[in-house]
């Protein structure tokens, strides 16, 4: 494949996923030269920085982290919104590529940008899925049905595309797995990471975690991220 390919594009669990497949044994390195390497993966910014300074050095790739957002539904659709990190050369180049599954692919700065974008995008969406949670909880242990929530706030300043797209499936503890929590938890151990090598407290992001960590002892690491509202069952 990656000898047939000017442009590869890898979408992967994580850091030693993405190591493996470059790197490893009939990695994608053993696909002549010369070409560009696109990563949509996220992973740890200061890994992108890694890889693509090894990849330049030597096997003459050039590299973008290319981390997405929009889920499963942008997946679909082709909608996503694509945060790059790389050279503004090689951006352009795989721009027309990128069009087929991302309405937005943006040049974030340098390799590693793209992924800390991510990392800040990761922030809101788990801090709002654990709000969200305890709004749900909330509203349900005070008499409210919490299938209604997301449509009655859908209008005022509590709205969100999380409280949209997964509020509903979190309040009527929808098992069908958009994204896993092993996942969330490896984004959010990422994020505190991120944290300690830039000085950045992150005290919601601990909160996030312990949760996450929580629901996962409880045995719903594979289970949806929304299930972990059945933490407070």
């Amino acid at each position: 494949m990656a000898e047939a390919s000017d442009i590869i594009f890898l979408c992967l669990t994580d850091t030693e996923a993405v190591e493996n497949v470059l790197f490893g044994h009939h990695g994608v390195i053993q696909g002549g030269s010369g070409k560009l390497l696109v990563d949509h993966s996220t992973i740890s910014p200061e890994a992108a920085i890694s890889f693509a300074a090894r990849l330049r050095k030597d096997h003459n790739f050039r590299f973008i982290d290319a981390p997405v957002t929009g889920g499963v539904i942008g997946a679909t659709n082709g909608t996503l919104t694509v945060f790059a990190g790389g050279e503004a050369a090689d951006i352009d180049v795989a721009r027309p590529a990128i069009s087929h599954l991302a309405e937005r692919f943006l040049h974030m700065g340098a390799h590693g940008a793209g992924l800390t974008t991510k990392l800040c995008n990761q922030v809101m969406v788990m801090t709002t899925l654990v709000a969200m949670a305890e709004m749900l909880k909330l509203a349900e242990n005070g008499g409210i049905d919490p299938t209604r929530i997301p449509a009655i706030l859908a209008d005022g300043f509590a709205n969100s595309q999380v409280l949209q797209v997964f509020g509903s499936r979190m309040a009527h503890r929808n098992t069908e797995v958009t994204g896993r929590l092993a996942i969330a938890e490896k984004d959010l151990n990422l994020i505190r990471a991120a944290g300690q090598e830039t000085s950045t407290a992150l005290p919601m992001c601990s909160t996030a975690t312990e949760l996450v960590r929580l629901a996962i002892a409880d045995g719903l690491r594979d289970g949806d991220i929304t299930q972990f509202i059945r933490l407070y069952d």
